[in-house]
């Protein structure tokens, strides 16, 4: 539409002083459409361009990591002490997510004790007081973001807000132990017998059932640490048999994605994975151990020398999609690191710490604050998942994975 078509438009319905409101706000729209577009714009052609060359490096990925995810507290549009669940380069800061929250909890606190942040300590104790608050009275979190049509409680999104209940308890006391057991005791109760949940399936991902929940049965491990004896660790141990009843010989877990299990997501194999790790460390039965280790040994088949690894998997472990989906790839390079402390192979190793730096390399460290420090969905930022946004669970693994590279790299004395 032409300057001179929205003038005629606005005087053949508006009155004069009416006009003059019409056109200002046609043109504060388009500023900032515009603005939004060039973002967006000028953000895909460096991601076509390639992979950055300049890597910033651990210990800085891990600060501008902790300050996105501040600025995105403070920016959540439903403004509740929740972490906005993305910057958009379309619609800017989203609302606030409880199930990432849930989970970034740990990340705050764990960053608070490293670096001696008492600011970061502090707002893990908004999130935790936030989430409390809406908890449903069984013991359920909802799925989806503040503000959509159906709150219902749901098994994934629960499981994920266990992480930072537990933490919540081991830093800051029993105000957080009911809430707890009540999360906790509700994943037990709403488990079928063969240890598959279905009865509170997302509606935001297709219908079915899901293998990466293994990700939910270690939030109760976590739980059964602090809360043994009360059936968390059972549930959570019949979860990870009936995962493995849907693994093959060469690692691959089927019923493994939010929306195409025929090419799933590395954000959802980096689930199901961790899940598994995560039962050998609790029990220390071997079935596990060589269960994670058949999944890292056909992921370790998809990850090239510098870190590409596709967003998307076929069962032969192959890549489905050209993009990366970057959450995927520092979630798998976590597990990788897990293992290879446990059985020493450094394959997974070196091949974790070429995702990690893969992932640090796609890192704003100058420009707007709502893009430095902050992992795109994908690389390049059009691509398969997520795409045009900056989400805060990518950063909260991000963070999570290069704090365990750095503790390796300090154990060996390097860097």
């Amino acid at each position: 539409m032409t300057q001179n078509t929205e003038n005629k438009k606005a005087a053949n319905v508006f009155p004069e002083k009416m006009r003059l409101i019409y056109l200002r706000g046609v043109r504060f729209v388009r500023h900032r459409a515009c603005l939004c577009n060039r973002r967006l714009f000028l953000e895909l052609q460096l991601d076509k361009k390639g992979l950055p060359t300049e890597d910033p490096g651990i210990d800085k990925a891990i600060d501008l990591g902790i300050s996105w995810i501040k600025s995105a507290q403070d920016n959540s549009a439903s403004r509740d002490g929740g972490v906005a669940w993305c910057y958009s380069l379309i619609d800017g800061w989203g609302a606030s997510y409880p199930e990432p929250t849930g989970y970034i909890i740990p990340t705050m606190l764990d960053y608070a004790n490293l670096r001696g942040d008492a600011d970061s300590r502090d707002r893990a104790k908004r999130m935790l007081d936030w989430l409390i608050g809406i908890q449903f009275p069984e013991g359920g979190f909802q799925g989806g973001i503040i503000g959509v049509d159906r709150v219902i409680p749901v098994t994934f999104n629960t499981g994920q807000i266990l992480f930072g209940l537990v933490k919540g308890v081991q830093e800051f006391g029993i105000q957080y132990r009911e809430p707890l057991n009540r999360a906790a005791s509700w994943l037990v109760n709403t488990q079928d017998s063969d240890g598959c949940w279905r009865k509170f399936p997302t509606p935001y991902a297709t219908s079915g059932d899901k293998t990466y929940e293994t990700h939910v049965a270690w939030a109760l491990f976590e739980a059964a640490r602090l809360e043994p004896g009360n059936g968390y660790a059972e549930a959570a141990l019949r979860n990870i048999r009936w995962a493995l009843t849907n693994q093959t010989e060469s690692g691959w877990f089927s019923r493994c994605c939010l929306t195409d299990p025929s090419k799933p997501l590395t954000h959802t194999i980096g689930y199901a994975l961790r899940g598994i790790i995560e039962a050998y460390r609790f029990s220390g039965e071997k079935e596990f151990l060589n269960s994670a280790v058949r999944t890292c040994d056909g992921l370790l088949s998809a990850i090239r020398n510098d870190g590409y690894l596709p967003g998307r998997l076929f069962p032969n472990w192959k890549g489905a999609v050209r993009s990366v989906c970057l959450t995927g790839s520092v979630q798998i390079a976590h597990s990788l690191l897990l293992v290879y402390k446990i059985i020493g192979d450094e394959r997974y190793r070196d091949a974790a710490f070429s995702l990690n730096k893969f992932v640090r390399r796609t890192i704003k460290t100058t420009g707007p604050v709502e893009m430095v420090g902050g992992v795109k969905g994908s690389f390049p930022v059009s691509g398969d998942y997520c795409p045009w946004q900056f989400i805060n669970w990518a950063v909260k693994f991000h963070i999570d994975s290069n704090i365990a590279e750095r503790s390796i790299h300090d154990s060996a004395g390097s860097l």
